[in-house]
């Protein structure tokens, strides 16, 4: 299963970020491993966040999403896109994978 995790760093030692759709880091994990790092390019700026970062995780074909809270654009539009979604929160990455 591929999963995004919302993350508040680079790396897995990194905690999870508390807010999804502004979460500095999405690490990608696919088998317990680490196989990409993507700096949120919607972490700063105007509204949308939810939508935007919900259709980059689309287009990276990721089946579960795991953040600390998930607006509800951001929940509405990975619903809509068949992709879950899971909140969890005080852990790090290495944790969770």
């Amino acid at each position: 299963m591929k999963i995004a995790i919302a993350s508040k760093g680079k790396d897995e030692n990194s905690e999870v970020s508390e807010i999804t759709g502004r979460a500095p880091y999405y690490l990608i994990s696919e088998d317990k491993k680490i196989t990409k790092v993507i700096k949120n390019p919607f972490a700063v700026g105007g509204g949308g966040a939810g939508f935007s970062v919900a259709k980059m995780l689309e287009d990276e074909k990721v089946e579960l999403v795991i953040g600390g809270h998930f607006g509800s654009n951001m929940e509405n539009a990975l619903n809509s896109a068949g992709i879950k979604i899971k909140e969890i929160s005080d852990k790090t990455i290495k944790q969770i994978i």
